[in-house]
């Protein structure tokens, strides 16, 4: 039986009919969501996931506050990388030093941090964040410098119970232990929820960060396909969790680091039904959440779905307001509270209150939406401006993500070329990169891939440094 097409798939299929007849060239502006929506007569949400479609296929191109065009012709010559294969049975994690080398790296001011995870300093409001901190820290007085609550400062927990909104949740203050850093909130989630030697479930690639933490604690990992636009493999999952006890299933599902997927919103419903029926808790890291490209709006989080207390969220405003402050959160809820501000205090003790009370006073007056709506088009802009660089000039038979937010590139090189070799190439030449082994247990799995940081605002000498790293993968290619 043959199934219908979707609304938004007919106008989507009826645009791209029209492109590939060279209606509209390569870099020429589509039409916009509102004259989409008049001539197809459907509501301008259903325009929008057609572009959402289109741009998945790699056919055009949103520019924040000018719309959507068709995508160069380099870009055009670009495959789309295929799912994840990771092996189908748990293995230990086997850390080397480059993971924490990667880290190290980038705070070396002689070389370019293409390797990193972190946003420019240029796009870091640090004259405002230097003000807000000083004007709180002024109104507490002796408490800005002294121990806050094991789960953290009143103050913030309550405006982190207001802004659970924005993703969905409707989370009380009394649902949040305040860390320091979203890896702190990971890690104590990992350490409620397991034991020595259990399972953990995961995404393939998973950001090495995560594989760090999972090796401290001694635990196995069973990497899940993985789909480059929409996530987790959910047939995949659910073979797992017939077959292998596993503790606790990890997954960004908005903007995952490397690959930049975000799951839709049925398979995030179906993914709290599978945890739920097999009694499985789920941590999301949400870290990315609030970073989708424009128009696309920030994607419900898993935990808006949760009612039976299975989801630990975790986020963090590293990647959105200021690294250096270390400040995340995990909502843990009824089932895993009690155990995480145990363990927050046998770790950490509490998170540093200056930080928390400037944020607290950032989220109430709106600061943080005005900078998160700049910062939104800044890394739509450069993610496009880095796919358009790779395309030009590392060789045309690579593949590459299609990330609809976050601010990172997923690259498959020629099968000759090792992201090892290429790694230490280009820190002789002052680059660094992030080499696609160490985002999963086995160094194989990813070894001719790369991770690109697009935090960077596009410059000339971020253009040079593509330019560098492409001839390098050329060089290798043909050795």
């Amino acid at each position: 039986m043959r199934v219908k097409p979707l609304l938004y798939e007919v106008v989507a299929n009826s645009i791209i009919r029209y492109i590939e007849a060279g209606n509209i060239t390569a870099g020429e502006r589509v039409p916009s969501l509102r004259q989409v929506s008049a001539r197809h007569g459907v509501s301008v949400s259903t325009a929008a996931q057609a572009y959402v479609a289109i741009e998945n296929r790699g056919l055009i191109v949103a520019r924040p506050k000018s719309g959507f065009f068709v995508a160069p012709r380099s870009l055009l010559n670009i495959r789309e990388l295929q799912p994840s294969r990771p092996g189908k049975r748990p293995t230990r994690i086997r850390s080397g030093d480059i993971r924490s080398r990667i880290i190290e790296i980038a705070s070396d001011p002689d070389i370019l941090p293409l390797g990193a995870a972190t946003p420019g300093p240029e796009l870091i409001p640090f004259t405002q964040l230097n003000r807000t901190m000083a004007s709180a820290c002024r109104r507490a007085r002796a408490a800005a410098l002294g121990y806050s609550h094991p789960a953290g400062c009143d103050a913030l927990r309550h405006q982190l119970a207001r802004r659970s909104l924005h993703w969905g949740c409707q989370l009380s203050p009394e649902d949040f232990v305040v860390t320091s850093g979203a890896m702190e909130a990971l890690s104590l989630s990992l350490r409620a929820t397991t034991r020595q030697g259990e399972i953990v479930a995961l995404e393939s690639p998973s950001f090495f960060g995560v594989l760090q933490a999972i090796e401290a604690l001694g635990l196995r990992v069973l990497e899940i396909p993985t789909h480059p636009r929409t996530g987790l493999d959910l047939s995949q999952l659910a073979t797992a969790l017939r077959s292998e006890r596993i503790a606790v299933v990890l997954s960004a599902p908005s903007f995952n680091n490397p690959l930049g997927s975000c799951m839709p919103t049925e398979n995030r419903r179906r993914l709290l039904e599978l945890v739920m029926k097999h009694q499985v808790p789920l941590i999301e890291d949400d870290t990315y959440g609030d970073l989708p490209f424009p128009p696309m709006s920030r994607p419900r989080a898993v935990k808006g779905f949760d009612t039976e207390g299975f989801v630990l969220h975790c986020g963090s405003v590293s990647k959105t307001l200021a690294p250096g402050w270390r400040v995340g959160w995990v909502a843990a809820g009824e089932r895993y509270y009690d155990k995480i501000v145990r363990l927050k205090t046998s770790n950490t003790v509490t998170t540093a209150t200056p930080q928390q009370l400037a944020l607290a006073d950032f989220f109430r007056d709106g600061d943080y939406d005005r900078n998160l709506r700049r910062l939104r088009r800044s890394y739509a802009s450069q993610v496009q401006q880095m796919s358009d660089a790779v395309a030009k000039y590392f060789p045309p038979n690579i593949r590459l993500s299609r990330p609809r937010g976050g601010f990172f590139l997923w690259i498959e090189l020629p099968k000759k070329v090792k992201s090892m070799t290429l790694h230490a190439h280009a820190l002789a030449q002052g680059i660094s990169i992030a080499p696609g082994s160490v985002f999963s247990a086995d160094s194989r799995q990813f070894d001719n891939f790369i991770r690109l940081n697009c935090g960077l605002p596009w410059s000339g000498r971020v253009e040079d440094a593509v330019t560098v790293l492409g001839a390098l993968v050329k060089k290798l290619d043909r050795a």
